[in-house]
């Protein structure tokens, strides 16, 4: 029997992934490659799109050699990235987006907030397009990052040739046709995706028209899944395949994920009224929250609404957090006891997180209690601002009762308090989507953080609705393959795609009995961002 297979490349913040699937959405093979990062000042960011590449050629030879596949029977590819910034100059090499000066850092990260100043700029022009971001952009977004760059790296602004988000630079190098995702565009570039265009009006009043009528930023925009070419010779010859295989437009990671776990549970493509019941809840070093619904909702604070940049035909409304994983480990080895934390959850053969939630399940049993055992702590999350819904990359997080106490047990009741605020600001976010329409029961969840059990019953407490895993962990793997196996011809739409390729893994259900302290904490968790803001007003003229 010739099976046939499909591979989702996945560039994340730290790590690139590369899964073979067969078309019924099972991982024959996979493999992982840690990519790069450089901080050079705070706030700075910044990845090698050589260093990017080169990771991702061995992920993939080392995925086909370890599952033994074929190379011949591999039909399609596509790739999902995080939504960073990727300069190339005239002869398509990396050019510097760095105070370094290194050309070989030629991509903004997208959670680099070295351009807040720019975004509030932007922001204060109330142009039209503003409409579909939550009125607000974000520094993460790319707009703000190129207007820094204009500014303060003249010479690398003069002399670049194309900026790409990362997802769209994958293609591009992998057949050397510019073309960009409808997804990339929309959701962090401000394409009008309901007018098929850039609206010159908005580049021209941020002072970046000259990226639209020197083509700097693409002219051609199309669906994700959409067949773009073959691998080249090269490309081929990097990954270890064939120039037969074909080259699918790619997706933002999250946007991955979300088509990954939105077809669970489906016979048949589902409609557009039963999908705005689900939110797709992607949690990695930042969290996203993804609903889609038939007619544009416009909520402030959270981004879009999207035309087709998840689901064909559908709008997406996309919340988030900037830092969620991200923040667990800072908690987790920011202190004192990490080390002997380390050193025993080795002992144990175990995680550090699964040796964290076995000591805070030893205090609940010896106390006869639940969540209630972190009351006395209370986190605000936005130790990298705020995404949704306040829209404040100013916020900063809060941490109320603190005490000397040094012990791994204190890490422990630290971490907890610090998982229950990230599912507090998921219930934030979902309480603002159904006030405008939405009617959300249900997590689609996947990521990082749905592999920590404490993680998922946190949050199906705290927001009350049932969470589904899907079978295959990687989901957003799964969503990237999808993409791959849609422009290779074998499905006809990315719905079809994900019923078929998508399957229900387990289920968690909501703890109603602690529903009263959750609303409790819940609501100390809100007067928290109100009293945090009222600090910074006191301190603003200093």
């Amino acid at each position: 029997m010739n099976t046939e297979f499909v591979i989702g490349v996945d560039v994340g913040t730290g790590s690139v992934r590369a899964g073979v699937f067969d078309l019924n959405g099972s991982m024959a093979a996979s493999s992982t490659k840690d990519i790069q990062i450089w901080k050079p000042q705070e706030f700075f960011v910044e990845q090698s799109s050589d260093d990017i590449w080169a990771a991702t050629s061995l992920a993939i030879r080392e995925a086909l050699g370890s599952g033994t596949i074929n190379p011949q029977s591999v039909i399609g590819i596509s790739f999902d990235a995080t939504c960073s910034l990727v300069a190339l100059a005239e002869d398509d090499k990396p050019i510097s987006v760095s105070p370094t000066g290194s050309s070989e850092q030629n991509i903004i990260v997208w959670m680099d907030h070295r351009a807040v100043h720019e975004a509030e700029e932007i922001n204060a022009t109330r142009h039209r397009m503003l409409r579909f971001v939550g009125k607000k952009v974000s520094p993460e977004m790319e707009p703000p990052k190129l207007l820094w760059l204009k500014r303060n790296m003249p010479q690398t602004w003069n002399n670049s040739s194309k900026f790409l988000d990362l997802a769209d630079f994958m293609v591009y190098r992998s057949t050397g046709i510019d073309v960009r995702s409808l997804c990339t565009t929309v959701c962090k570039w401000a394409y009008d995706g309901e007018k098929g265009m850039w609206d010159r009006g908005f580049f021209q009043k941020i002072g970046l028209d000259s990226l639209v009528s020197q083509g700097k930023i693409g002219s051609r925009i199309l669906p994700m899944g959409t067949h773009v070419g073959n691998l080249s010779e090269q490309a081929a010859k990097d990954f270890g395949l064939t120039t037969a295989t074909k080259v699918a437009v790619g997706i933002i990671d999250a946007h991955a994920g979300g088509i990954g776990v939105m077809g669970m549970g489906f016979n048949r493509p589902p409609k557009a009224s039963q999908l705005q019941t689900i939110l797709a809840l992607i949690g990695g070093t930042s969290s996203c929250h993804m609903a889609v619904s038939a007619r544009p909702r416009f909520i402030p604070g959270i981004w879009g609404p999207y035309p087709s940049a998840m689901i064909p035909g559908l709008w997406l409304t996309e919340g988030g957090q900037s830092a969620t994983g991200s923040l667990l480990d800072h908690v987790i080895h920011n202190n004192s006891a990490y080390p002997s934390l380390a050193q025993e959850a080795e002992k144990h053969g175990q995680s550090v997180y699964d040796y964290l939630n076995s000591i805070l399940q030893g205090i609940k049993g010896r106390q006869g209690k639940g969540p209630q055992i972190v009351k006395d702590i209370n986190i605000l999350p936005y130790f990298l601002g705020n995404r949704s819904p306040h829209a404040d990359p100013g916020a900063r997080g809060v941490v109320n009762g603190l005490t000397l106490d040094e012990s791994v047990e204190k890490v422990a009741r630290l971490y907890y308090a610090t998982i229950q605020s990230i599912a507090y600001g998921t219930r934030h976010i979902i309480e603002e989507m159904n006030r405008h329409g939405y009617r959300i029961r249900r997590i689609h969840a996947c990521g990082g953080g749905t592999k920590n059990p404490l993680w998922l019953q946190e949050h199906a407490d705290i927001t009350g609705c049932k969470i589904l895993l899907p079978q295959e962990p990687e989901a957003v793997l799964v969503g990237t393959a999808m993409l791959a196996a849609v422009g290779a011809g074998k499905f006809s739409s990315i719905e079809e795609a994900s019923v078929r390729m998508s399957h229900i893994g387990s289920r968690i259900t909501p703890e109603r009995k602690f529903g009263r302290f959750h609303d409790a904490k819940y609501g100390v968790f809100q007067r928290m961002y109100n009293d945090f803001k009222s600090y910074q007003k006191a301190l603003e003229k200093f």
